[in-house]
């Protein structure tokens, strides 16, 4: 089978909440973050093996399963992960929640910087837990820790920090530097770290390392929970295969014991997609980064000399590109470009400044990204006249 990027698929009149939204109009979505490609041949090939057996019973992962996602860690990261630190969950969205549910009680407050993925902003909110939001210093289109304002935020109250490495949507790659000075941040505060790393196999910038939470120092992984899941990364987020990874046996009981009853298991598709995708998509992965390198290229180039628009920072990983708008100040950016034909998501949503950003799903043909930037740059000069 091809490992051609090239071809839009036809998501039309399919399950896709992607396309549904738009559904009927001449407008090209860019907004929720899955893509427009098909998933590796192996893992269709492995859906198709697990469609003839014939039989879907309640599932758990098999030999082979742990042994290509440890594998692919080791290769990658450098990181031995024993298989008993996983704790298998149907979505990462769920692990974020889960997460504030299992080692917080109601009334006491989390940590996260902004602007951030909508989710880490309302993880905990049917538990009565509440967000602390810390933005991100801006300069020279550099994204930066205000660590005096970290630090002020912290209550007695504050159990958790939220981290999302790579950064979504900033498209940022955290440097070890940081990584460790957030490390003692979060032992001096007695701080769990919650790094969600499921955009960690989409490094964009070659010469940026993706280094895991939990390999800083033996302290901090025995105060860390890395979710993981290759769903990004293959395009298989319907699937609903995630991984909280804790070497903390406590820990790993206590989200054990938080989960049971409450959540669903994961699926036979889901284990079967989750082993192709680590153990035999690699050829594919790397098809699809330099597509995606070529996209961001192309956006860089695009928006250059766009008025009132400005790329924020560069493109170091993720399919997700960061834009402000604010200087073409527009009263709803999300329903202006819309107009202009082409879906995006409103960064207000990511605890950005109302009506300042949109984020755009580059995640797609060359072909298709061409006639997205085209409205976009349509929808921004209109702006400007």
């Amino acid at each position: 089978m091809s490992l051609d990027f090239t071809p839009p698929p036809d998501r039309h009149q399919t399950d896709s909440q992607k396309w549904q939204k738009y559904a009927g109009k001449d407008i090209l979505p860019m907004w929720v973050a899955d893509m427009d490609f098909k998933s590796s041949p192996a893992i269709l090939d492995a859906l198709h093996e697990r469609v003839d057996h014939g039989i879907f019973g309640y599932a758990r992962p098999v030999p082979s399963t742990l042994e290509a996602i440890v594998t692919h860690h080791r290769e990658h990261y450098g990181w031995e992960i024993d298989p008993s630190w996983i704790v298998w969950l149907p979505g990462m969205v769920c692990g974020l929640n889960l997460c504030s549910l299992a080692f917080s009680e109601p009334g006491d407050n989390y940590l996260t910087l902004t602007p951030v993925y909508p989710p880490f902003l309302t993880a905990g909110r049917h538990f009565e837990r509440r967000p602390i939001r810390v933005p991100w210093t801006h300069a020279d289109h550099t994204w930066s820790i205000d660590w005096e304002a970290l630090e002020a935020a912290v209550t007695p109250r504050t159990k958790l920090f939220y981290l999302c490495n790579p950064h979504n949507p900033t498209a940022r790659v955290w440097r070890r530097a940081e990584l460790e000075q957030l490390g003692e941040f979060c032992a001096r505060h007695n701080l769990l770290l919650i790094s969600d790393e499921i955009h960690c196999d989409l490094i964009l910038d070659e010469s940026l390392p993706h280094i895991p939470s939990a390999l800083i120092s033996p302290e901090l992984a025995e105060r860390t929970i890395t979710l993981m899941a290759p769903s990004k990364t293959y395009n298989i987020p319907g699937l609903g295969c995630t991984m909280a990874i804790v070497s903390d046996e406590k820990l790993r009981r206590r989200l054990e014991h938080s989960s049971r009853g409450l959540l669903p298991e994961v699926t036979t598709m889901g284990y079967a997609a989750c082993e192709a995708a680590y153990g035999q998509s690699e050829d594919w992965r790397q098809g699809l980064l330099n597509t995606l390198r070529t996209n961001a290229d192309l956006i860089a180039r695009t928006l250059t000399d766009v008025p009132g628009v400005h790329l924020e920072g560069p493109q170091e990983a993720t399919y997700l590109s960061w834009i402000n708008v604010a200087e073409l100040k527009l009263s709803d950016p999300v329903v202006h470009f819309e107009a202009h034909g082409i879906g995006l998501s409103d960064g207000n949503f990511f605890g950005a400044p109302l009506n300042a950003y949109v984020r755009l799903n580059f995640g797609c043909p060359t072909v298709t990204l061409e006639e997205g930037l085209r409205r976009f740059v349509a929808g921004a000069r209109a702006a400007c006249r």
